[in-house]
């Protein structure tokens, strides 16, 4: 699609950029890395796939990957991590879709395959993100977490997924967890929020929410071992939470 650029945020990501790529290899004429100085094979295995790569040291998510949809050429860009795919379906679905005129963003539904496996159920079926948008006419906002896409126009959405593959293995989940906690409860902490006791039930509320509400037991030992760890990542959150109250008392 001579229209089309895909743009990626980089950091370390050797073991994931090659799979990210390859998924718009002949969808996208255009294809810009920025990555934050990676110390392995992230940019020698980017620029190996004809990726543009760019250098830019990390202030917050929105303002990185604003920086690289501004880096992108094309009349239209989508916005990838390294950590996600593009399905066969919705490469399929993009041309047409792009070619119809009917939006200035698209919005996409996601699937996250966590142990070898698509996650159908708890809570995970209904994920969607704007990725997709008309150069000009689309901004990130949300700074350290949780950043998201803004269009000023319209928007529709795609029936085809981009597929979440966001932990290996149970290291990688715990070293994400380190990382993505500590912003989380940074986050909390600006906008006033305050940790209390009923937070350390939170985790055994989230588990049945997950597992047996919206049906997690149904995605079987990987549904089960998802649902204990978004669990156990709640109670950190807020267990840093009342470090950060520890720290500025």
């Amino acid at each position: 699609m001579k229209d089309l650029s895909v743009v990626v945020i980089t950091l370390n990501e050797e073991h994931d950029i090659e799979g990210c790529l390859d998924s718009v290899k002949g969808l996208a004429a255009e294809v810009v890395v920025v990555d934050n100085r990676s110390t392995d094979r992230t940019v020698e295995l980017a620029k190996a796939r004809g990726a543009i790569v760019t250098t830019r040291d990390f202030d917050h998510y929105a303002g990185q990957k604003q920086f690289a949809l501004e880096q992108a050429t094309k009349t239209w860009i989508l916005s990838l991590d390294a950590d996600e795919r593009v399905t066969p379906e919705l490469a399929a679905e993009l041309e047409r879709a792009l070619a119809s005129g009917d939006a200035d963003g698209w919005v996409i539904p996601f699937e996250v395959e966590f142990m070898g496996r698509v996650l159908r159920f708890g809570g995970l079926g209904s994920e969607k993100h704007l990725r997709l948008v008309r150069r000009g006419t689309g901004r990130f906002v949300g700074g350290g977490l949780h950043e998201g896409l803004e269009v000023a126009g319209r928007v529709a959405r795609t029936s085809g997924r981009i597929r979440h593959i966001p932990y290996r293995d149970l290291d990688e989940y715990l070293d994400k967890l380190a990382r993505y906690t500590t912003l989380a409860a940074e986050k909390r902490w600006a906008l006033g929020r305050r940790a209390h006791f009923l937070h350390h039930l939170l985790p055994f509320w989230e588990l049945f929410v997950r597992l047996i509400l919206k049906l997690g037991l149904l995605d079987g030992r990987a549904g089960v071992v998802y649902a204990g760890l978004s669990s156990f990542h709640t109670w950190i959150k807020y267990v840093k939470l009342r470090e950060l109250e520890r720290t500025h008392a």
